[in-house]
């Protein structure tokens, strides 16, 4: 043989790489658990940020895990692995959160265990318990966020999970999940003019209506104290701290200082408030404590969850804002307004306010102005000797001249606002005044007040917000943490506690103007305001009208909302009783509705005609070519010509006949009072019915059966 006509040496074959069946080939139980398990991703995931990176990081091994096993058809764990899981994750837990008591470790074990028993799945009660508990997994997104996208995350959740719910009543051949999904979407919307009528009725009695708070809970925003640097870190917040909607014309940017904690004592590196607030001594006392110019501006805020008892309001308001029952304002001899306990939810009130005003001339505040002038000592020697130079450069040390002086330094010195200033060390004022020239809001006023005090003239740190953006589409004006400003009060004879924004003199655009220090988008938002400079704008300011849209009707729906809805509908003097009532009779007519909805049904549709159809469709499903006229005996006559199983084969014919001798047989009292209990039962006899596996295609004879058919049993 010639090397032409050898055959060439056979080639090496190519390892066989691993390939999934397509899903359409799936078997039916793991196609449903790969749909379970896609659900319980879905839901664990909105508490993903919230959750332990340990128990994120476990939940999904574990379903991917189970999804392999699914995939693979191979053996689930034994209980030694869940035993061994169950260990590790009571261990971590533990060690985490430091109990396995609370709302924390609660959740944590929750998330968990709902992924260690897909890995139980063996019967439909298995399935039944992952159902319960991922309902209640569902459930505690609301722990850490009620807004718009957990709800329409939660009610995806709610869909799927009712879709799987339904797919498991459907134990007959590859039921299509677009079928069982199309139910659940049915169910839904029968069940949201209940759900409507409880959210609009149900009576809330505050303060137990509402999620439960935990008061150990980071947050963002203001703090009590402020240290060199803090307020710098908000900044990068682009979190909404409020949001204030005026009644008219809203007062100028530059008058727009919402007054939050007030700082007086600093102990070298800290501002801290003096100690616990001392509040005035009723509404009288405010009045007479504050002398205000011009008219008020009446304005409503809705304030975003701090876990603080401040309530946010322009400088000065002086009478009560008007919160919901079971609150109570009080107000500080600081001009600061606190509520009776923190604020763990959206909580909106009115309130007004006088831009221009006085106070701190009452024997109270010249009582206590040694506290405006204490300095720690041996701190900021250079501010020390920079006061003295400005008091001797100054004619007569006016407090007034003093303060316009320090302010034309900070104008004309060559100093900067800045995000970044580097960290302060021991002498934060000196490091302003002669290093750094840079620094923001909480830098300059710090400095600013320390020199302030060592040239003599009381002052203390205030801080707050400063400003806002107005939203076009539903005229809000949105306050921001990256809003969070720090400004100084001085102490002026005659004038008493002056307002004084040393930022607004290193750099005027801040206040005056508006300008703001902000994070640059992400990769999505440079796209869209590559393509287009405001779309980014535009449609954050859409967002925002619906989520606040959100807040307003459906987090803000009180118990005086509710009254005033029955206020509406005709009630001089509603109650919570009222309330109760209302919600009863539409209860009770929804009821009435549906029963005779039923009974119309019934009467305008043969029930025995329902129950053939049904028993025509499951017969077709199962492999037999049914006819739409089909007779019950043509039908028994099909399945004694079938493959099935006798037993079942024998009990389907049954059932056929008996449904024909209901019909037909001259029974008496078919139409009787026996009659109804009768084809109760048959219809509880088909629910009973195993269904048969798909199988050979049997034709039904269009001629009635033969003699040989099976007998039809006595009535």
């Amino acid at each position: 043989m010639t090397p032409a006509t050898a055959h060439p040496p056979p080639r090496p074959s190519a390892p066989r790489r691993f390939r999934l069946p397509p899903l359409a080939h799936l078997p039916r139980e793991a196609r449903d658990t790969l749909f379970l398990l896609a659900v319980i991703g879905w839901i664990v995931l909105p508490q993903a940020p919230h959750l332990p990176l340990w128990c994120s990081a476990l939940a999904a091994g574990v379903l991917l895990w189970r999804g392999a096993l699914a995939l693979t058809g191979r053996p689930l764990p034994g209980r030694w692995w869940l035993a061994g899981l169950l260990a590790l994750t009571l261990g971590a837990t533990l060690a985490t959160h430091g109990t396995l008591l609370g709302r924390e470790a609660g959740v944590t074990l929750l998330v968990v265990l709902l992924a260690l028993k897909t890995l139980e799945l063996r019967a439909r009660r298995d399935a039944f318990v992952v159902f319960f508990l991922g309902f209640f997994v569902m459930l505690t997104a609301f722990f850490q966020s009620q807004s718009l996208l957990t709800a329409v995350a939660v009610l995806l959740g709610l869909l799927g999970l009712l879709t799987a719910l339904i797919h498991a009543h459907r134990p007959v051949g590859q039921p299509s999940l677009w079928a069982s999904a199309r139910l659940a979407g049915g169910m839904a919307l029968a069940g949201a003019p209940v759900m409507l009528a409880l959210f609009l009725l149900f009576p809330r009695f505050a303060p137990l209506w509402g999620l439960p708070s935990d008061a150990t809970l980071g947050r963002s925003g203001l703090s009590p104290q402020m240290r060199v640097g803090d307020i710098a870190e908000l900044v990068l917040d682009e979190g909404i701290a409020f949001r204030v909607k005026f009644d008219g014309a809203p007062p100028p940017q530059a008058q727009q200082y919402f007054r939050g904690p007030v700082l007086t004592r600093f102990d070298g590196h800290e501002w801290l408030p003096l100690g616990e607030p001392d509040f005035m001594p009723g509404l009288a006392g405010a009045h007479q404590a504050v002398q205000t110019d011009g008219p008020a501006i009446g304005y409503e805020v809705t304030l975003e969850p701090s876990h603080r008892p401040w309530l946010i309001t322009l400088d000065a308001t002086l009478d009560a804002p008007q919160l919901p029952a079971g609150w109570r304002a009080m107000l500080s001899r600081d001009l600061q307004w606190l509520a009776s306990r923190p604020v763990t939810d959206n909580l909106r009130y009115r309130a007004e306010s006088h831009p221009a005003f006085r106070y701190g001339l009452d024997r109270f505040h010249t009582a206590r102005l040694r506290d405006a002038l204490a300095l720690p000592p041996g701190f900021n020697p250079r501010t020390l000797a920079l006061a003295e130079q400005l008091r001797q450069a100054t004619p007569g040390a006016e407090p007034a001249a003093l303060v316009q002086a320090a302010l034309k330094r900070l104008h004309d010195g060559g100093y900067a606002y800045t995000l970044e200033p580097g960290l302060a060390g021991t002498h934060s004022a000196d490091e302003f005044w002669f290093d750094t020239k840079a620094g923001f809001c909480e830098h300059i006023a710090s400095a600013f007040v320390v020199l302030m005090r060592a040239a003599g003239v009381p002052a203390r740190v205030v801080t707050g917000y400063q400003g806002g953006e107005l939203n076009a589409l539903d005229g809000y004006w949105t306050v921001r943490n990256a809003d969070a400003h720090a400004w100084a009060e001085v102490w002026l004879d005659g004038r008493g506690w002056t307002r004084v924004d040393p930022t607004g003199a290193v750099s005027p655009g801040r206040v005056g103007q508006f300008q703001r220090l902000r994070p640059p988008p992400g990769l999505v938002g440079s796209a869209i305001a590559t393509l287009s400079p405001n779309a980014l704008a535009q449609l954050r300011a859409v967002w925002e009208a619906v989520n606040n849209r959100w807040n307003q009707w459906v987090l803000n729906y009180t118990q005086s909302r509710q009254l005033d809805l029955l206020k509406q509908l005709g009630f001089d003097a509603p109650s919570w009783q009222d309330l109760g009532r209302v919600l009863a009779a539409l209860l009770a007519l929804a009821a009435l509705l549906g029963s005779a909805w039923v009974w119309w049904e019934r009467q305008r549709h043969d029930p025995w005609l329902r129950l053939l159809a049904r028993e025509r469709q499951r017969l077709s499903r199962a492999g037999l070519a049914v006819p739409p006229a089909a007779t019950p005996r043509a039908l028994a006559a099909a399945v004694q010509a079938s493959a099935w199983p006798p037993a079942l084969r024998h009990a389907w014919q049954q059932h056929l006949l008996a449904l024909e001798q209901w019909r037909y047989a001259a029974v008496p009292g078919r139409h009787g009072q026996h009659g109804p209990r009768r084809l109760a039962t048959l219809r509880r006899q088909s629910r009973q019915l195993a269904a048969p596996p798909l199988a050979r295609a049997a034709t039904v004879p269009a001629t009635p059966a033969s003699p040989t058919s099976p007998t039809a049993p006595s009535a």
